[in-house]
């Protein structure tokens, strides 16, 4: 039902459940909201917990509506090279964005001319978001007087790229869209072109 309140969470400072919060409201579904700090902080608040499995309630066909605007495709990233009207905010970590290790693809590096802002900069210690106003503040120091709807979000392969999109969110600058495919993705064509530090 389109009018549940859903509340995501995860074990991993939100990295993948704000994935799960972008799929929803992709999907059309607004009533969708992460548990800041995830399940080690609703434990660390004695949060009731329980192992015992939950049985599907049953309901209607799941009316949705995908938000094409939301998602940037490869051949826009190319056009933007050459004719820039958006600014790629790369999730990944700093070794991988500037090339230095690269775990999981089989290149490494980033697209030419994105930024980087790891994920983990909009968390603190513990794990928990920042304050809306920490993050206002440093988006807009990034944003350099362009609004938030020129920013799209990328990763490795598009899912924690989700985490910069709820940190706008939260920072009160909504508007910033998805490149999907990411790195994973960009990397496919030898031809296109690989920037390191």
């Amino acid at each position: 039902d389109v009018n549940t309140q859903v509340v995501v969470y995860d074990d991993m400072g939100g990295a993948m459940a704000a994935r799960a919060w972008w799929l929803l409201r992709w999907l059309g579904h607004e009533r969708v909201a992460v548990l800041d700090g995830g399940f080690p902080a609703w434990v660390a608040t004695e949060g009731a917990v329980s192992d015992e499995p939950v049985a599907p309630t049953p309901c209607d066909p799941y009316p949705y509506r995908m938000a094409s605007d939301a998602v940037i495709t490869t051949a826009e990233v190319l056009t933007n090279l050459q004719t820039p009207t958006f600014t790629l905010i790369d999730a990944r970590n700093a070794e991988r964005f500037y090339g230095e290790q690269e775990p999981i693809d089989p290149v490494a590096g980033h697209v030419p001319g994105a930024l980087n802002r790891p994920l983990s900069a909009s968390l603190t210690t513990t794990g928990t978001f920042k304050t809306a106003a920490q993050l206002r503040a440093e988006w807009l120091v990034l944003l350099e007087n362009h609004q938030p709807e020129t920013l799209v979000a990328m990763c490795g392969s598009g899912v924690t790229a989700c985490h910069l999109l709820l940190a706008l969110e939260v920072a009160g600058l909504p508007g910033a869209r998805l490149y999907a495919g990411s790195w994973s993705e960009w990397i496919r064509d030898t031809d296109r072109p690989i920037a390191t530090r």
